[in-house]
C-alpha cells in the first residue's frame, strides 16, 4: 500500500515525535524526575503511529504498558501526557496515572493497568457496548508477545470470535518478554497462529513499515465495522531499550539489536519520503527541528507544573462518597 505524500508526512511527524519524547523521558526517568518504573517504546514507532492513524477518534484503544505514543498521539494535547508521566497536577489524570496508568475518555484511550492481560477481558465491554448500542465503533487492544501467556487471552479471543466482536487484536511482537526470547516461551513461529486456532483472521506484517501496519488495520477495521468480527494482527518490530528505562538489556545478542536499528523504522519512511515523494533532506531537517521545539515545550510545561495538592490524593476513590485522609 503506498500511501499519499501528505499523509506519509504526517506519519513521520508523528513517529519522530514519539521518538523525542521517549527519548526525554528516558533521560528524566533515570536523573529520578519522574517517579515509578517507564517502560519505552523507541524502535517501535511504525507501529503505534500507523494503528492510530488507521482508527477513528470515535474507536476505542486499549495501550499496553509500552504505550506513551499511542496515548499522546490519540488525545488532544501531548504536553498533558508527558505532565502525567511527570506526575504533575496539570496531567491529563491530575498525576494520578504514572507512565502505566493513563487513560483519556475524550478520546477514547481506556487506558492500561498493571495487570498484565487485563484488558484482553475489558475490551470485550467496549466492543459489546458497540454491537449493543448498534454503533461501528471499533476496538483496538495492544498487547505484546509476553501477554500471550496470560489465560486471559484465550477467554478474550473465544468470546470475541464466538459473538463476532469489532476488536482488533493488535500484537506487538518486539521479540522479547522482558528478557525472555518469545521462541523461548511459545512453540509457534509465528505467534499470528494463536487466532487463527479461534477461527480469527490472523496477519503478521512488518511492524516497522509504516505503510504495511496501515494497510492492514484499515482491512481489519472495516470487517469489524461491518459486523465480521475480530481480526489478530502480529506486527514484528524491535524495542531498543531494554524492558524498562535502565535496564542494560545484557541478554541480547549486538548483532541482534544491530539488526533491527538497520530497520529503524522513522529511517525507513525518510527514505520513502525522499526516494519515492521527493522530498528534500533539508525539509524533513525542518519537520525534526519543528518536533524537536514542540517536545522542549512540553518538557518545560511538565517541568515547570506543580505537583498534586495532598489534600487531592484520594479524590475519584469512589463515587459520590468522601475519604478521610490521615
Amino acid at each position: 500500500m503506498a500511501l499519499g505524500k501528505l499523509r506519509l508526512e504526517k506519519l513521520y511527524r508523528n513517529m519522530v515525535m514519539i521518538r523525542r519524547f521517549e527519548e526525554v523521558i528516558e533521560v528524566y526517568a533515570a536523573n529520578g524526575t519522574i517517579p515509578g518504573f517507564v517502560h519505552l517504546s523507541i524502535g517501535q514507532e511504525a507501529c503505534q503511529a500507523g494503528i492510530v492513524d488507521a482508527l477513528r477518534k470515535t474507536d476505542y484503544k486499549f495501550p499496553d504498558h509500552r504505550g506513551h505514543g499511542t496515548i499522546a498521539l490519540c488525545g488532544t494535547d501531548p504536553k498533558l501526557v508527558m505532565a502525567e508521566i511527570f506526575a504533575r497536577d496539570t496531567g491529563i489524570n491530575g498525576g494520578r496515572g504514572g507512565s502505566m496508568h493513563i487513560n483519556d475518555i475524550e478520546c477514547r484511550n481506556m487506558g492500561f493497568n498493571g495487570i498484565q492481560g487485563s484488558t484482553m477481558v475489558t475490551c470485550l465491554g467496549t466492543a459489546f457496548a458497540s454491537v449493543y448500542k448498534e454503533t461501528d465503533d471499533v476496538t483496538a487492544v495492544f498487547l505484546g508477545d509476553g501477554t500471550l501467556g496470560e489465560g486471559t487471552c484465550h477467554e478474550s479471543l473465544n468470546m470475541a470470535a464466538t459473538w463476532k466482536l469489532p476488536i482488533i487484536y493488535c500484537l506487538l511482537n518486539n521479540q522479547y518478554a522482558i528478557s525472555t526470547h518469545y521462541t523461548d516461551s511459545h512453540p509457534q513461529k509465528e505467534l499470528k497462529t494463536w487466532g487463527e486456532g479461534y477461527e480469527i483472521p490472523s496477519y503478521r506484517v512488518d511492524g516497522n513499515d509504516v505503510e504495511a501496519v496501515i494497510e492492514i488495520v484499515e482491512i481489519a477495521a472495516d470487517r469489524a465495522r461491518k459486523g465480521e468480527g475480530p481480526t489478530l494482527i502480529e506486527f514484528l518490530t524491535y524495542r531498543w531499550q531494554g524492558h524498562f528505562a535502565g535496564d542494560p538489556a545484557a541478554y541480547r545478542p549486538e548483532e541482534e539489536v544491530k539488526y533491527w536499528k538497520d530497520r529503524d523504522p522513522i529511517k525507513l519512511t525518510r527514505k520513502i519520503l525522499i526516494e519515492r515523494e521527493g522530498m528534500s533532506d533539508e525539509s524533513l531537517k525542518q519537520i525534526e527541528e519543528e518536533i524537536e521545539a514542540d517536545v522542549q515545550e512540553m518538557l518545560r510545561f511538565s517541568l515547570e507544573s506543580p505537583s498534586p495538592d495532598i489534600k487531592d490524593a484520594v479524590t475519584h476513590t469512589y463515587v459520590d462518597r468522601e475519604v478521610e485522609i490521615r
